[in-house]
């Protein structure tokens, strides 16, 4: 007899959701046979019976679960008839006592001085409430303190105080019969605390237009063919991706991550690029593997399989890991002239590409139609300087304006 448990799947997730039962309770199962779905925070993970047996449902479909929880137990008739029903029942009450447990003595632990990180607002409510900031615990990124943290302390500090209501709680009240809480989904989980730590990247953009004119021409010159012969949808990316890659090995400390607790930068001397992808769940960042050793074909073939798998919801957390850099594709959704995107912590930068779109190009004093692409260069300003984002951005448009190079990829 052997549990299954919700194991560790990387990536530090800690929590999913039970979305599927592949299987009945009380069926018989094979070894490897998977038998639930578990919807994380990057994606949907097949989890397989450990041994041949007949299988015991432990955790509802529905349900959240966190690591090391049983979802369900594989073994003999006689073996699974001495478990108690109570088991199934309990489980999720006796998680989540351990959750109140564990955030209680978070709330009574006496930090020693400390570095206090909190916003302004934040600063400000634990004036208006007393609360010395240095012997709150922060639950936020890197210990942050939120506001949420300083209320709950203020509300324990005071015996048989409560917890002092938010002004927004107060007017929920009022329009109690208007309004209507909606929980937020494994991605949508996932997207908040990535924003929470993309948000403590000290950041600044640069923008620029480029001359698409040759990238577009090219582009359209190519596209047909390349679906006729191939069936592979050829767009701007690629390109755009094979450009990147040249600018950053001309500026190496783009392709990089800061190393907060060590105060280094780790240059990465391989080319892993992030794609933020649109899913029906949320937004979702997907990963080309050593894309510098790919061609335009290749680019434009697994670019469109793994949008293919985002859609579907097929995507598997290895194909989301490990970004160096990443190109978020305004353009594509149609809309932007220049924007400001979010970094995909814990990269050093992020790209953003808008729509190219009809513009009249000076060229040697004369006036003519063309095509412009604007840009945006989102970066850690702790590892790079404005200068140094300058330099990527012309090194990019250079070689996206040269149509030597894009015929050559």
């Amino acid at each position: 007899m052997k549990e299954i448990k919700f194991v560790d799947v990387g990536e530090g997730i800690t929590e999913g959701h039970i979305q599927k039962w592949l299987v009945n309770d009380g069926e018989d199962v094979k070894e490897d046979q998977a038998v639930v779905q578990i919807e994380t925070d990057k994606a949907i993970v097949n989890i397989p019976s450990p041994i041949n047996g007949r299988i015991k449902i432990m955790a509802k479909e529905g349900t959240d679960v966190h690591i090391g929880d049983t979802l369900a137990i594989v073994g003999r008739d006689d073996e699974l008839k001495s478990i108690s029903i109570q088991k199934q029942e309990q489980m999720p009450q006796s998680q989540e006592l351990k959750s109140q447990i564990q955030k209680q003595n978070l709330s009574q632990a006496q930090p020693t001085s400390r570095e206090v990180i909190a916003s302004p607002s934040v600063r400000k409510l634990a004036e208006q409430l007393g609360v010395d900031l240095t012997q709150v615990i922060g639950t936020g990124p890197n210990g942050r303190i939120l506001e949420n943290d300083v209320r709950n302390f203020a509300s324990k500090v005071v015996p048989g105080a409560k917890a002092v209501p938010k002004f927004s709680e107060v007017l929920e009240e009022q329009h109690k019969e208007e309004i209507e809480r909606v929980p937020l989904s494994q991605t949508r989980k996932a997207i908040a605390r990535n924003m929470e730590l993309s948000w403590t990247i000290p950041r600044a953009t640069h923008m620029d237009i480029i001359n698409a004119t040759a990238l577009y021409d090219i582009v359209n010159r190519e596209k047909q063919k390349v679906e006729k012969d191939l069936g592979i949808k050829l767009t701007y990316l690629p390109f755009i991706i094979k450009a990147t890659i040249e600018a950053l090995k001309e500026n190496p400390r783009f392709n990089a991550s800061y190393d907060h607790e060590k105060l280094e930068i780790i240059v990465k001397k391989y080319y892993n690029i992030g794609l933020a992808a649109e899913a029906p769940d949320g937004l979702k960042v997907v990963v080309i593997k050593n894309a510098d050793k790919k061609s335009i074909v290749e680019l434009a073939k697994e670019i469109e399989s793994l949008a293919e798998k985002v859609r579907n919801q097929t995507i598997t957390i290895d194909e989301m890991r490990d970004s160096t850099f990443t190109i978020t594709n305004i353009g594509s959704l149609g809309g932007g002239f220049l924007s400001v995107p979010m970094i995909n912590y814990p990269d050093v930068a992020i790209l953003g590409i808008h729509k190219i779109r009809d513009f009249p190009i000076v060229e040697n004093g004369v006036v003519k139609p063309g095509k412009i692409l604007p840009f945006s260069i989102a970066f850690d300003h702790r590892v790079v300087d404005g200068a140094e984002a300058v330099k990527f951005g012309n090194d990019l448009i250079r070689y996206i304006e040269d149509p030597e190079f894009l015929e050559m990829l």
